[in-house]
């Protein structure tokens, strides 16, 4: 039996967090009919990693545009009981628009009251200023499963660890345009051309990815 004892300490005997990467690799999506959720999915235009059988059991991954984490189908659960399937977009009405144009019946995008915690009120709209995290859109699966788009610009401190990395084109050009828009604003108060622009953008990626004060 585990104890308060057996948990991972530093010298101050504060529960430190494990050296060991755990990363979420997939997630159980429950459905009644697998061709059928195949075809929803594969029509959003994730990708089919696997469909195969063995004996009566049959896997079946997804792995949606981008995303380090990737979806199985499973018969175990009440098919359409999952909630809260966050998809983190950078652009949530380009996302939403895409989703309409695969035939996908989505929400209209909406915030909270309090954004971006969702302790307030939903409110039609984008929300304030396109605070990060705080613009959603909401879909379903034909089982009823529930996804939520989540615009995500810049992460909150502690969200982002080690190497720098974008997970498509896409997220990388977003984050390219508001280095640009932000240098901009940077020439306009120094009142002169910023030659060493490249080690600008470069700060102003890593620190938006991590979390940490933009360079003015």
């Amino acid at each position: 039996m585990s104890t308060t004892e057996d948990r991972s300490s530093d010298a101050s005997g504060t529960a430190s967090v494990g050296s060991v990467d755990m990363k979420l690799e997939v997630v159980t999506i429950p459905v009644s009919d697998i061709d059928r959720a195949k075809e929803f999915y594969g029509g959003l235009g994730w990708r089919l990693d696997a469909d195969f059988r063995n004996g009566s059991e049959r896997a079946v991954q997804f792995t949606p545009p981008g995303s380090p984490c990737s979806i199985h189908f499973g018969k175990n659960g009440t098919p359409g009981s999952a909630r809260g399937l966050f998809l983190t977009v950078s652009d949530i009405q380009a996302a939403r628009d895409e989703l309409l144009g695969c035939g996908v019946r989505v929400s209209g995008i909406f915030h909270f009251a309090a954004a971006p915690a969702p302790f307030g009120g939903q409110v039609s709209g984008i929300a304030p200023n396109h605070v990060s995290y705080g613009s959603y859109a909401a879909f379903s699966d034909p089982d009823g499963n529930q996804w939520l788009l989540q615009e995500v610009t810049t992460r909150l401190p502690g969200r982002v660890a080690g190497e720098t990395t974008y997970a498509s084109v896409s997220d990388l050009s977003q984050t390219l345009r508001r280095a640009e828009a932000a240098h901009g604003e940077h020439e306009k108060r120094t009142g002169q051309r910023d030659a060493n622009w490249p080690d600008w953008y470069a700060e102003y990626m890593v620190a938006e990815q991590a979390g940490k004060e933009l360079p003015l």
